[in-house]
């Protein structure tokens, strides 16, 4: 199990959204630590919920030092078990402690949606400015009273960072956390395809899986990461390129019929299909369109792929051709 699995896992349980098997996956690593069961399985999940924020507190005060733990008498009624059961949990804190930490200080976050079809421009407490694209949605505090900026990112956002040398500006896409102090940057999250991409326009950048340093990245440059794959890509890239989604611009650079539709789906909020389903795998390049009209862009894109199109009385739209050469 990977730390961002373990981190999820762990949070769910605690708030109580875990599932039966989830909860006996952590109930198993309890059982292992000797006889705990027959202590364990007589708490409630108030008291279970209770006991770990203890044990936590516990590790809390003894893991910035070099000191051995020593353990309270108050946790003498579960006797060698329990040092045991305490020694599997904090090995297991050790690898999310941030988390933790987190969760020790919780700050209300907002979440704000931008639905397929729209696209929002956000003003953080600091002065920063969020553009989310079509189908994203941003989770960020009303108030950045930390010592650094978080924020949480599903889809696409271009980011425009107000300077801040003692607070960095944090974003999370899934493990991808992308760590500035002020600059402007495109972040992308596509789920389809498992690739998280950060492509700089101004500024220093740093990229991260966890704690794994993926790149440092300065203007015009790109990290391309697969999340399922652990691969990383690195490129040179026209920024004009990447953010032209802002000017309601498109850019097919090396880009499959399908993922193409699936990018005109999102802005348009209107349902694309494939006839033929081996148009959808048809490439091209080099096409840069910028216009309000589904139906002119859809004419340049089919021109290109030898294909046609229709409009269906429901509004959605069904794409033809005989496929690739």
């Amino acid at each position: 199990m990977s730390r961002g699995q373990a981190n999820k896992l762990l949070d769910r349980y605690l708030n109580g959204t875990s599932t039966k098997e989830e909860n006996a996956q952590i109930e198993n690593w309890l059982d292992k630590s000797n006889d705990f069961h027959s202590e364990w399985s007589r708490l409630n999940s108030v008291s279970k919920a209770e006991w770990l924020s203890s044990v936590f507190r516990d590790i809390n005060n003894t893991v910035h030092t070099p000191d051995v733990v020593h353990l309270k008498r108050s946790w003498s009624r579960f006797g060698t078990a329990v040092a045991a059961a305490i020694l599997v949990i904090a090995s297991f804190t050790y690898l999310f402690w941030p988390l933790l930490q987190s969760r020790r200080h919780p700050v209300e976050l907002t979440t704000i949606y931008s639905p397929n079809g729209t696209k929002k421009q956000i003003i953080l407490a600091d002065g920063s400015r969020v553009w989310m694209n079509a189908g994203s949605a941003l989770r960020y505090a009303k108030i950045f009273n930390g010592k650094v900026r978080e924020v949480y990112l599903l889809g696409e956002a271009y980011f425009n960072i107000i300077h801040d040398k003692s607070r960095p500006f944090i974003i999370h896409t899934g493990n991808v956390v992308t760590t500035v102090l002020g600059t402007s940057f495109n972040v992308k999250e596509d789920k389809r395809n498992h690739i998280v991409e950060v492509t700089v326009h101004s500024g220093k950048v740093s990229v991260a899986n966890g704690n794994k340093l993926l790149g440092v990245l300065t203007p015009n440059q790109q990290i391309k990461f697969n999340t399922l794959k652990n691969e990383l890509v690195r490129l040179n890239v026209d920024i004009g390129n990447v953010v032209a989604w802002q000017q309601n611009s498109f850019n097919f650079d090396d880009i499959s019929f399908a993922d193409a539709a699936l990018k005109l789906q999102k802005h348009f909020n209107v349902k694309i299909g494939f006839r033929n389903e081996q148009l959808k795998n048809c490439r091209f390049s080099g096409t840069s369109i910028k216009g309000d009209r589904l139906d002119e862009i859809l004419k340049v894109i089919c021109a290109f792929n030898h294909a046609t199109f229709e409009t269906k009385p429901d509004g959605s739209i069904i794409i033809e051709g005989s496929g690739c050469n």
